[in-house]
This record gives structure tokens, C-alpha cells and sequence, in this order.
């Protein structure tokens, strides 16, 4: 064969595996239906009316998989969807592919796409029990008061791994009082595991918690104060404790523990039903798990165990089974078909 045709080929052969490539490596979803649900909504413009949510969108298809199911629940049980507008922090080279897959998705939805640049926090950060723990996109709700826009005074912040069957404006509605952030919280929960024995024992860490009664609560779920957020500077106490995790090793758990100490003892309670979160199982085994007593709106798959994952591995645990009808991820088998 002639130098220059082996050359063409092997660029043929190259493109071809890149396409290939490129294409399998993007995710691709079924289009969702457009929602309609109330006869009484308010015009899309007027601002007064609108529920306003952030989420991260993860370009690797197990978590933009579970976000998209996410997006689906809250658009399908909200009253008025139409209202609801979606604030997603992404990696900034990512932004093409994510914002064509959300457009193509869900055509009429209402949405922004924010550059949260990792570097921001990969300093920062500590390794923890669980690697997925590590990722900086994880840690971008720290930093939601400098990516929002300033007109944005309050947000529900939402983790990829869980689905809302209830009308999210409920949540959204809730009052602050006098507090940042509001959550559901467990006081029940042995707070000292959330930390390791040189927190406690060292008298200048376990202050933190002095003259305040601390209980647990999850991070996958915030109502969130921006004007209070930015006033009081909530992100560089975040980072505080952060730093001293670096040099001292006070906690396990990832993102979670620095909340817990600037939060905890001063959060605005709220229901259970809009965080019944740990369905996942425990951030080791993710064995299953059952609901906790009581009504849900929210159910969170925090936790290792993801209902995607054990789906398609054929181990679905039985709360598993309300995930999957909000599974819009084209198979390999159902793009062929197609």
C-alpha cells in the first residue's frame, strides 16, 4: 500500500474511533413530556411567582443520569412547572454537551448553566471515605453565592441522586425565620460520629459548638437565604474549616462536616418528608434501606448504593423501583431500535 493511502486510512480508521468514541461517551435521553399542571399559574415573566433551584450537572452519565430523573420529578408533581427554574453549576468545558443534553431533554424548560471552575476548591479538599466524596463538584454549593446571580435572593438547592413527588413550591415557600438555611434535621443522630476523636478532645475544635445545640442534617436538601448567604460571608467560613481539615484531619465525610460545624444548632427545621434521605445505605456497602415513619415528598439516595447502578446490575433494592420510572436514559439497545 502507497504511504500517502496508509496515512488516509489510518486517519480514517482514527476519526472513526474517535466518533465512535465521542459517541458512546455521550449520554443521550429520552425527550420529556411538557408539563401543564395548573390552571391558575402565573405567567412565566412575572419573577414574584417562580421557585428557583440549583443543582450541579456531572458530565460522566451516572449523575447527569440521575439529575435528568431528578429535573423529571420535580417538573412532573410541580402545580405550575412552568415556574420553576433551574440554576445547574457545571465544569466549564463541559457546557456544549450538558447544555445541548438539558435543551434537547426538556425543550421548554427554564434554565441557566454557571461555571464553577475546580480549581476554586481542589485545594481545599481532603480526602474522605469515599472517593465520589472527593469530586470538586461536590463541594460547588459552597460556593452558590458567587456564582447566582446577586437578583437571586433564595434558592433550593438539590443532589442528583434523589426524585420530589410532591409540589416543590411547598418547600420553597417555607419560612426562614431568622436563620441562612433551613433543612430537615435529626437530632436523634450520634452527632460525634461525624467527626474523629481529635476533634473532641482538642478543647479549641469541639468549641465550635459551644452555647448552640448541634443536630445532624443532610446537605442533598437546602432552602437557602442568599441575601444573608453573601451578607454574612457563609463561603469563607466554609472554607475555614476546610483549611483546618487540611492540616488537622477532623472529619471523614467530604463536604458535609464543614456545614455541620458552621450550620448545625442553626437551622431552620424543617418536615422529614422533604428529605427522606439514605437510601443508598451506609457510604461503605450501600446495603438497602427502608423509608423512615412517616409521609414523603422527597426520597434521597444518599449514600453509595445509586438505584441506576443497582438497577442495571439486576441487585435493585425495593424502594429502587420508585426511581425507574423517571429514568430517562436511552439504552444502548433502545438507541438502536430507534
Amino acid at each position: 500500500m502507497p504511504p500517502n493511502l496508509r496515512l488516509i486510512t489510518a486517519a480514517m480508521a482514527a476519526l472513526l474511533l474517535f466518533l465512535t468514541h465521542s459517541t458512546a461517551s455521550h449520554p443521550q435521553f429520552l425527550e420529556a413530556p411538557a408539563f401543564r399542571n395548573g390552571n391558575s399559574c402565573a405567567p412565566p415573566h412575572d419573577n414574584s411567582s417562580n421557585v428557583h433551584v440549583a443543582m450541579t450537572l456531572d458530565y460522566s452519565t451516572p449523575y447527569l443520569r440521575g439529575s435528568v430523573a431528578a429535573v423529571l420529578s420535580v417538573l412532573q408533581h410541580s402545580t405550575c412547572p412552568e415556574n420553576t427554574v433551574f440554576h445547574f453549576l457545571a465544569i466549564p468545558h463541559h457546557h456544549p454537551h450538558l447544555r445541548s443534553t438539558i435543551a434537547a431533554t426538556f425543550p421548554y424548560l427554564r434554565f441557566h448553566l454557571y461555571s464553577f471552575n475546580p480549581t476554586t476548591v481542589i485545594h481545599l479538599i481532603s480526602s474522605s471515605i469515599r472517593r465520589a466524596l472527593d469530586q470538586p463538584l461536590n463541594y460547588a454549593r459552597i460556593y452558590l453565592g458567587d456564582l447566582l446571580p446577586p437578583s437571586l435572593t433564595r434558592i433550593i438547592y438539590l443532589d442528583s441522586d434523589l426524585i420530589v413527588v410532591d409540589d416543590i413550591a411547598k418547600l420553597w415557600q417555607i419560612s426562614l425565620g431568622p436563620h441562612v438555611l433551613g433543612a430537615p434535621q435529626y437530632c436523634h443522630a450520634n452527632f460525634t460520629h461525624y467527626f474523629t476523636p481529635k476533634f473532641w478532645s482538642t478543647p479549641f475544635f469541639a468549641a465550635a459548638f459551644r452555647r448552640r445545640t448541634p443536630c445532624y442534617f443532610n446537605t442533598g436538601v437546602m432552602v437557602i437565604d442568599m441575601i444573608k448567604w453573601r451578607r454574612e460571608g457563609f463561603t469563607q467560613k466554609l472554607e475555614h474549616w476546610m483549611k483546618i481539615q487540611k492540616r488537622y484531619r477532623i472529619y471523614e465525610l467530604g463536604s458535609l462536616p464543614p456545614f455541620l460545624l458552621v450550620f448545625a444548632g442553626n437551622v431552620e427545621p424543617v418536615e422529614h418528608r422533604w428529605n427522606q434521605h439514605g437510601l443508598g445505605g451506609d457510604n461503605l456497602e450501600g446495603l438497602c434501606r427502608d423509608l423512615h415513619p412517616g409521609p414523603v415528598s422527597l426520597l434521597h439516595w444518599s449514600g453509595k448504593g445509586k438505584p441506576w447502578l443497582r438497577l442495571d446490575a439486576k441487585r435493585a433494592c425495593t424502594l429502587d423501583n420508585l426511581w425507574a420510572p423517571y429514568d430517562l436514559f436511552r439504552h444502548q439497545r433502545l438507541i438502536s431500535d430507534s
